[in-house]
């Protein structure tokens, strides 16, 4: 039934995580820099997994 119980791809759980963490990281900025720069290095990270899948 319009794909409730459909599982997620590890494409789609990267993607994500990635727009999960960018999204932290731009609400830090303005807060705590340094934490902002880790998230955006998470959020990179996260990006070349999902380069390296595709």
């Amino acid at each position: 039934m319009f794909g409730l119980f459909k599982k997620k791809s590890e494409k789609e759980k990267l993607r994500v995580l990635f727009e999960k963490l960018l999204e932290e990281s731009y609400k830090l900025s303005t807060i705590n820099r340094k934490l902002s720069d880790q998230k955006s290095f998470e959020a990179d990270q996260v990006m070349k997994q999902l380069e390296k899948l595709s």
